[in-house]
């Protein structure tokens, strides 16, 4: 990395060594001195992306580059050549990490409301971690970033776990009627909550690689109805019940010393048969009435035009031959904006327009995300 009392910049290299950035800016001080001819080193888990007036206008892959008009054909036309080749650029450059950034933390820093059909309006907490990854640098510059010297996983962490708290209030809302059935579905809500989030996400130039719910509590008085619901759902098979307390006790019997413990022994001798046959069959029976639990397909990386499966590194669609390099999206239907259009060609939407204001809940007047289905704080469905 050039350091910062030199004139102008000869070499831009950036090592992260506490591991939390996702970007850094070169000059950190903003548009600065940036020498014709100076060497990029990009790492293999990095991306560099070259700014000349406030506009990105390359993308460097891994590897050692030299800013000059063979690499960044563009230049030629910036430049005009009335200072000559060799004047300093006012220009910056952007360094991102496109490693995977694990063990992010999302919670609910407020219950969520949740109406259930047991126990009407009740007040859920939920927390656990998610992956990360950059997959479009420019787009993740241009709307996270934008001209902060440094970007770390602490600031988009934030925001990123508010966007999943309300689209596991939406997925709740919409698969979930009693938290009486919530046990043993984590993981398959963790893989449709990573499903539905991979499209927000991407709005920023990022992936989500993995989520995961840890816990979902419920408030103390809820959690103890849940216990006597369980303790009488056991009560309810009662055969089962004194089955299991009789092979408890006759197991017990058997390992005392003596004759009479002997004596017990021999009898579990005879019994274990019938006790086993028992077991065997009603576990057969639950086993056949379980459907095996079906494969979920991991995420994948896909153009967004035709749908085919592309790699992180295509610049273009092998398929249809669409622009990978994502500079902006218009934000109704998410369709790649080139540079300085004012109208999205897919939709029309305008451009540049004020984004959308959060949605309030007509029933309590709380504030949600814009594209949110149920609210937050009192988990009445909002109107389309």
């Amino acid at each position: 990395m050039g350091s910062s009392n030199l004139i102008f910049l000869e070499l831009i290299e950036w090592m992260d060594d506490d591991g939390t950035l996702l970007a850094r800016r070169f000059p950190p001080e903003g548009s600065g001195e940036i020498k014709f001819g100076a060497q990029m080193i990009v790492r293999e888990s990095q991306r560099g992306v070259f700014f000349y007036n406030g506009k990105a206008v390359h993308v460097f892959e891994p590897g050692r580059h030299t800013l000059k008009t063979a690499n960044i054909p563009i230049l030629n036309k910036i430049l005009g050549i009335p200072w000559g080749l060799e004047s300093p650029l006012r220009a910056e450059a952007y360094l991102v990490s496109t490693r995977v950034f694990p063990n992010l933390r999302w919670g609910t820093r407020e219950p969520v409301a949740f109406k259930d059909k047991e126990f009407g309006l009740i007040r859920l907490r939920a927390y656990g971690v998610f992956t990360i990854q950059v997959i479009q640098p420019l787009l993740f510059i241009n709307t996270l970033v934008g001209t902060m010297p440094a970007f770390a996983t602490e600031a988009v962490a934030d925001f990123l776990a508010r966007v999943i708290v309300s689209r596991f209030n939406d997925f709740m809302g919409e698969t979930l009627s009693s938290i009486l059935e919530l046990p043993g579905q984590y993981d398959e809500w963790s893989h449709g909550l990573t499903a539905r989030l991979q499209q927000d996400f991407a709005r920023y130039g990022l992936g989500l690689e993995g989520l995961y719910i840890n816990a979902i509590t419920p408030p103390p008085e809820v959690q103890k109805a849940m216990d006597d619901r369980t303790k009488l759902g056991m009560f309810s098979d009662m055969t089962r019940y004194l089955q299991l307390k009789a092979a408890s006790a006759l197991e017990k019997a058997a390992q005392n010393q003596g004759g009479a413990g002997e004596g017990l022994g021999l009898g579990v001798g005879f019994m274990m048969p019938s006790l086993m046959a028992q077991f065997l069959r009603n576990a057969g029976a639950v086993e056949a009435s379980t459907p095996p639990s079906a494969e979920v397909p991991g995420p994948t990386l896909t153009c967004p035009e035709c749908h085919t499966s592309i790699s992180p590194h295509d610049r273009f669609c092998a398929s249809c031959g669409h622009q990978l390099v994502v500079f902006a999206q218009c934000p109704s239907c998410g369709k790649n904006i080139t540079p300085g259009a004012r109208f999205c060609p897919r939709c029309g939407e305008k451009l540049g327009e004020a984004k959308p204001q959060p949605r309030h809940c007509p029933h309590c007047g709380g504030e949600n995300l814009p594209n949110a289905l149920f609210c937050n704080t009192c988990g009445e469905r909002l109107s389309p």
